[in-house]
Formats: structure tokens, C-alpha cells, sequence
């Protein structure tokens, strides 16, 4: 029997719409049933391609017990965090503040006033490798909840009060131009020269990193584009810090290209590799990871003209444009990482599998140079990759099709066919780039399409909102849409010279001004005047997996007062990159798309000047 998610849009929601459990949407009914009913409230937030939410529906979610449990001592709220990223920064600052780490699915245990006294993210119905069973934790609040409710509530109102109470530091009226250095000199710190990226497993992408050292190295290392290696006898290599800045980029990108993060059979990357080598993704493909490694890819290109990085943002672009493009131009959301309830199971083969669809010595060859073997890497099946040291231009374009065309036979994989704001701003972005480095129109009329689709579907009345799906959602838009799809305007215009985009950026950012200022202490709110309340008003400036809309709006107001030379727009932009130091300082390398802007600022373009005074010339003459 159907519950009340059987109405909703978000394929998340529709995905949970047969459990027994008696979900609801987030929504005033649910709360108030809670109040009157004396429950508290269970909130599970995840997205529709997560792996771990497919795991703990599975085992906990269609169990008649947990759900019974569920049904009988709580109000069970299930929100999508791609629809509603105010709920998911809100109570991921509670699951961070609480536990030291944050993830999906988000399980949050709260009062009926949405104070929230739990947190966690999956559990396991039984207890499992030192983690407490679903069904036991469920009961032991139940419990608590019934013997000692004073208590939750005094604990939520503790909790509440450590993430509202943060000490307001002093606002900064100073830029910092010391902190592109500071920030390149940590990354430098935490890089693996052996296997690229940053850090230990799991590794992520992070594109904006790699963007902001290209620029870094392009604007304030002679020396970026040495190759300057010193290796000791064990064989271990090191990097020096002055002479690496680009080769960090460099050794990244082709490790990222080669490993299995990237299909080399369909393109397109996952969202990250479970292991340091890049050899083994989360299989699941988000459309924003795609979109801002395009933007990596085709940056680095611009500054060292190899040809590799151009060739995997247009294969990257192929994958989008083939597989997560709408009839009308809209991008989808996601792919999934399973397909018949096994993770990966649609992108890896057997070795005897190739050889059986492309023959025996051809399958032979393409074993061989893709590192398919017989055992396997992973769980006795193969992720193709070329990790081997092969030459990543191979001449096996006929082989991958047909192993392509006989996978999408074999299984099928879900598509999140949600068309978010935000994610396909990032994507207007990153083909308008790569329009400009190859001059194909095939880039510039998909992103003019998305652009068109935004206005079309996803504007109304003078407010930008999150998403559609056949029809579009309720939610009105957040900071991060409107800084994006600003950000996404002043691209189209860049590579276009056409003046209407310019003139709708303005409005755009000019609304985000109105509805998301904070005038008192800088910056921007995530939530703003259309938005509805919760119980606190987020302001993120870190970037996490997308950027943050502080720092986009940053860049949005740099780019305005270098093309427009509008005196408000100058002044924007030094208030905002006033604030965004103030903010940085404590971690710079964890605000690398303000660091972007920040570059720009101080390096800014040339051809601007000349933009300006055709403008004007233009102006006079009307």
C-alpha cells in the first residue's frame, strides 16, 4: 500500500512511496501530528542514486518490523536533499556538530519543534561491526522519549543552542591577498605525488582545487609548469613546492583519466574513488561532478595546451549530452551506482565476457591494454582502466562501442530525471568553456538549450526555483541557484558577446542582493526572503562537493565589475571579498571557488576594457 510520498515529484521520494513505513514529505502536517500525537519526529534525508540509502531501505525501510516500530512510536519525515538543501545544511551541521562526520542517508531524531536530539547517518537493522542495530536504537528512543522526554528536549535545546551560538567574529573590511598562497602552499601539503589528488581514501575529484592551482600557477608561479621531481632510494618522489604548483594539476588529472573513476567505456566520472589510486569509484554519476571536472579539464587545457585535458572534457561532455540530456535541453540529476541491487554491476565485466563480445583475439587485446584480467580488481570482476601506463589515445573506439551498446542490453541503470537549477547552471558553464577552447557549436547551442529551459521552467514571477520534474517544484530557489545560474549567465555572455545575457546576470544577482543579503554582518544566507524558516538560518562559505554560494557570488560580482565597470558592482565585490577573507582565513584551501574570484580580481582580464567602451558606445547610441 502506497504512502504519502505516492504524490510527490522527487524520484527519492517516489523511490519510498511503497515502504510500510508512513512517511510523510516535510511539511506542517507532519509536525503538527507529532505535537498532537506526543512523538517525536524520525527526518531521513538522502538522494535518489545513494548507495547507502538503497542499502538502508532495503534492510530497514521495506522491514515490517522496523516499520511497524517506526509507524507506532514516531512521525517519519523523508526529504530529498537535492529539493531542499536548506534542511540537509541545517541538520548536517547537527550530525557534523554531534558525531564529527556527516554523510547520506542522514538520520536525525527531533522534538515535534524540529530540534533535533540524535543524529546519525546509515545503521544497520541488526547490530553490526560495532554499530547499533536501526531496530534497537529506534526502541531505546522510543523509551527515553516516553520515561524522560524533559530530557531530549533539554538535550535538543543544548544541541540547538552550540550551532545558533557561534560567536560572531568582527567583519572584515580588508581583502587578503596572501591567501591563494597560504591555501596552495596546504594543498601542497596534503598532495600524493604518487597517485595524484589529495589526501588518503577516499578520494574525491575536487575540481576546484585544480582549478584554483591552475590559475594559481598561471598568475603567481614563473616556474608552474616545471616538472621538478626529487626521488629517494626506496623510489618514493616528492615534490618542490615552487616548481609543482601546476604538476600537482597535471599528475591529478591523468591519474583521474586512467583510473576507474572515469569510464572508459561510456566516459563520464564517478562521484569518487574508494581507494587512493583513483582504481575503484562510488559508481554513482552526479551531473555537477561532471559538469565542474569539465571546467578542471578545459582550464587546464587553456594553460598547457595538452591535448589530453581537452579530449576528456568533450568525451566528459559526450557522456552528458548522450545520457543525462532531456528532449528539451533540461540535464538530468544523477546515475546510479547499482542496477539490480548491486553496486557497479553495470559497469564491469569478466574477462571472459569481453573476450565472448569481441571475439577472442581482439578481446585478448583489449584486456590486455585496459588491465582486465581473469581474478579481476574488483570483488572478481574488472573496472577497465589504464593504470598499466598505456597511452590513454588508444584505437579501440569500435570495441568500446560495442561494449557499450551490449552493457546497456545487460542491466539497466536508474536515472534521476530531476532537472535542479543549480546543477544545470554548472553544466551552462562548463560546455560555454568548452565552446570557447574548441569552437564546436555543438557546446554552445546545448547550453543556450539549458538556458532556455531555465527561463522557461524554472522562473516564475520574478523568482528563480530549485527543480522540475514534468512540472515544476514548489520550492523557490536557494542562494546557491541564483549565484550559479548568475554565474552561468556571465559564461554564455563571455563566449558569446551576446548583451541579453549580461543584462539578465544582472538581474539575477541583483534579486540574490535583495533576497539574500546579510546587510549587518556580510555575506550571504543560503535561505532567503522567499524562502521558508527553520531553526536556524544557514550561511555556508566552505565548499563541500559544490561550491558554496558565497563563493560563487563572489566570483558573479568580481566578473560584473570587470565587464561592467558599474561602480555598485565594484563595491560589491570588494565587500564580498572582504568578507569571504575574513571567513577563509581559518582554512583557505577549504574556499578554493572564492580564491578563483579572488584571482580574478587581481589579475583581471585585459579584453575588459575594451568590452566596456563598446558597451558604452553601444549605450550612446540608444
Amino acid at each position: 500500500m502506497s504512502n504519502r510520498l505516492k504524490d510527490e515529484k522527487s524520484p527519492y521520494l517516489l523511490q519510498h512511496a511503497e515502504n510500510p513505513v508512513d512517511w510523510y514529505p516535510w511539511c506542517r502536517e507532519a509536525f503538527r501530528r507529532a505535537e498532537s500525537e506526543d512523538k517525536p519526529v524520525f527526518l531521513s534525508i538522502g538522494y535518489s542514486t545513494c548507495h547507502w540509502c538503497h542499502v538502508m531501505e532495503r534492510e530497514c525501510f521495506e522491514n515490517e518490523e522496523i516499520a511497524d516500530i517506526l509507524n507506532k512510536y514516531f512521525v517519519s519525515v523523508k526529504v530529498d536533499r537535492e529539493e531542499r538543501p536548506d534542511i540537509d545544511s541545517v541538520y548536517m551541521s547537527v550530525c557534523q556538530t554531534l558525531t564529527g562526520s556527516g554523510g547520506w542517508p542522514m538520520s536525525i531524531f527531533m522534538t515535534p519543534l524540529q530540534k533535533p536530539f540524535f543524529a546519525g547517518t546509515y545503521f544497520p537493522p541488526k547490530p553490526d561491526r560495532g554499530m547499533m542495530g536501526f531496530e534497537e536504537l529506534l526502541l531505546a528512543i522510543a523509551h527515553k522519549w516516553q520515561q524522560d522526554k524533559e530530557g531530549l528536549i533539554r538535550s535538543a535545546d543544548e544541541i540547538l543552542s552550540r550551532i545558533i551560538d557561534v560567536p560572531q567574529e568582527e567583519v572584515s573590511d580588508d581583502i587578503d591577498k596572501e591567501l591563494p598562497e597560504k591555501a596552495a602552499k596546504l594543498l601542497f601539503e596534503s598532495f600524493d605525488p604518487v597517485n595524484g589528488g589529495f589526501g588518503e581514501a577516499p578520494k574525491f575529484p575536487m575540481p576546484f582545487n585544480l582549478i584554483f592551482l591552475t590559475l594559481y600557477s598561471k598568475y603567481s608561479v614563473t616556474k608552474g609548469h616545471m616538472h621538478t621531481f626529487s626521488c629517494n632510494e626506496e623510489g618514493g618522489c616528492s615534490l618542490d613546492y615552487e616548481e609543482s604548483v601546476f604538476r600537482q594539476v597535471e599528475i591529478t588529472l591523468e591519474k583521474m583519466r586512467r583510473g576507474g573513476i572515469f569510464d572508459h567505456i561510456g566516459y563520464g566520472f564517478s562521484r569518487y574513488a574508494t581507494d587512493e589510486r583513483f582504481l575503484i569509484p562510488h559508481f554513482e554519476k552526479m551531473l555537477y561532478d561532471n559538469a565542474l571536472l569539465i571546467i578542471a579539464y578545459v582550464t587546464a587545457y587553456e594553460v598547457s595546451k595538452e591535448d589530453m585535458f581537452l579530449d576528456t572534457a568533450k568525451k566528459t561532455a559526450e557522456y552528458i549530452l548522450r545520457e543525462m540530456t532531456g528532449p528539451d535541453g533540461e540535464f538530468y540529476s544523477a546515475q546510479d551506482a547499482d542496477s539490480e541491487g548491486e553496486e557497479g554491476k553495470y559497469y564491469v565485466y569478466s574477462y571472459g565476457e569481453v573476450c565472448k563480445v569481441l571475439g577472442g583475439e581482439r578481446g585478448k587485446r583489449f584486456c590486455e591494454y585496459f588491465g582486465i584480467t581473469k581474478k579481476g580488481n574488483f570483488e572478481g570482476r574488472n573496472i577497465p582502466n589504464l593504470l598499466n601506463g598505456r597511452c590513454i589515445r588508444d584505437n579501440f573506439t569500435e570495441e568500446k562501442r560495442i561494449l557499450f551498446e551490449y552493457r546497456v542490453l545487460r542491466t539497466k541503470l536508474h536515472v534521476d530525471d530531476k532537472v535542479l537549477t543549480m546543477w544545470n547552471s554548472l553544466m551552462i558553464s562548463a560546455l560555454s568553456g568548452l565552446y570557447k577552447a574548441t569552437g564546436k557549436e555543438l557546446y554552445m547551442l546545448a547550453a543556450k538549450r539549458a538556458q532556455e529551459f531555465i527561463e522557461k521552467h524554472l522562473f516564475e514571477d520574478g523568482v528563480l526555483y530549485v527543480s522540475c520534474r514534468g512540472e515544476r517544484g514548489m520550492v523557490k530557489g536557494f542562494l546557491d541557484d541564483y549565484a550559479c545560474y548568475g554565474a552561468a549567465l556571465i559564461d554564455l555572455y563571455e563566449v558569446s558577446s551576446c548583451g541579453e545575457y549580461l543584462k539578465r546576470a544582472k538581474q539575477i544577482c541583483d534579486e540574490a542582493e535583495r533576497q539574500f543579503s546579510d546587510e549587518r554582518n556580510g555575506g550571504y544566507f543560503l535561505c532567503g526572503s522567499q524562502n521558508s524558516r527553520l531553526i536556524t538560518k544557514p550561511k555556508e562559505v566552505y565548499d563541500n562537493a559544490l561550491p558554496s554560494g558565497n563563493s560563487v557570488m563572489a566570483y558573479c560580482l568580481v566578473k560584473l565589475s570587470q565587464i561592467t565597470g558599474e561602480d555598485i558592482y565594484k563595491e560589491r565585490a570588494k565587500k564580498q571579498l572582504a568578507y569571504m577573507s575574513g571567513e577563509a582565513k581559518h582554512y583557505p584551501a577549504g574556499c578554493c571557488m572564492f580564491l578563483i574570484a579572488l584571482l580574478l580580481y587581481l589579475h583581471p582580464p585585459k579584453r575588459y576594457s575594451a568590452s566596456r567602451a563598446i558597451m558604452q558606445g553601444q549605450s550612446d547610441r540608444l
